[in-house]
């Protein structure tokens, strides 16, 4: 039954893509090189203001020198960030009426570097966590975006949908490059198209308007006409 329902998915990343969050990424980014930092596991000059908090961290990790108890600290700075950030967090316009009118012909899956039950308390306060099928969050990935650990862990949960048939929908590089390499379209919203096109990042499709994504559903159609021939 699901087969003939579920004709393709959409993986939604959280912060200003469905919600508008207040995160101090600038301020998360500087903490966690501090620590770094502080510990040896990075250069003292390293420019930190031009990577993301998750390739600070990967970094520390890489080094092969990060231990348990600094990581422990590094994760609770982020959690710290992420709590104030989502307090009195609200949608992005329309994305109720997007996932409304999704919801009866798709999976639809959150994929955000945040906390699980971060996610899952914004999006409940928000009135849209029930659209979902799946909140996957940094405890369900190898590594944070823009690695495509989380698209792949998603994947191999939906085997009635071929890879062709995914959409990720995001705002930034990160989101594209994890789609990319795990080989899904990537809908770029409201995105900085200059950083994508810096960090090779190459969007299917630009929207700046949440329900122009129901304009490129028959994109994703497409793709099922395509597998079937």
């Amino acid at each position: 039954m699901k087969e003939e329902r579920y004709k393709y998915g959409m993986i939604f990343d959280m912060d200003n893509t469905l919600l508008q969050s207040n995160i101090d990424f600038m301020g998360m980014k500087e903490a966690i090189y501090e620590l770094l930092a502080k510990d040896g596991l990075c250069e003292s000059d390293l420019d930190w203001q031009n990577h993301t908090a998750s390739q600070l961290i990967e970094m520390g990790r890489q080094s092969g020198k990060m231990e348990q108890e600094t990581e422990r600290r590094i994760w609770e700075t982020v959690a710290e960030f992420e709590k104030r950030g989502m307090h009195g967090a609200h949608l992005e316009p329309y994305v109720t009426e997007v996932l409304e009118r999704l919801c009866g012909d798709c999976h639809l899956v959150v994929l955000t570097n945040n906390a699980c039950v971060a996610a899952q308390e914004a999006l409940r306060e928000t009135g849209i966590d029930h659209y979902f099928d799946h909140i996957v969050g940094r405890e369900q990935m190898t590594a944070l975006k823009p690695s495509p650990s989380g698209i792949d862990y998603i994947l191999t949960h939906y085997p009635d949908v071929p890879v062709e048939r995914w959409m990720m929908v995001g705002d930034s590089w990160i989101d594209g490059k994890a789609a990319q390499d795990g080989r899904v379209a990537f809908a770029a919203y409201k995105g900085n198209h200059n950083e994508m096109k810096k960090k090779q990042v190459f969007p299917n499709v630009c929207i700046t308007d949440m329900r122009d994504l129901l304009k490129n559903v028959a994109w994703l159609e497409d793709k099922q006409t395509d597998s079937l021939k």
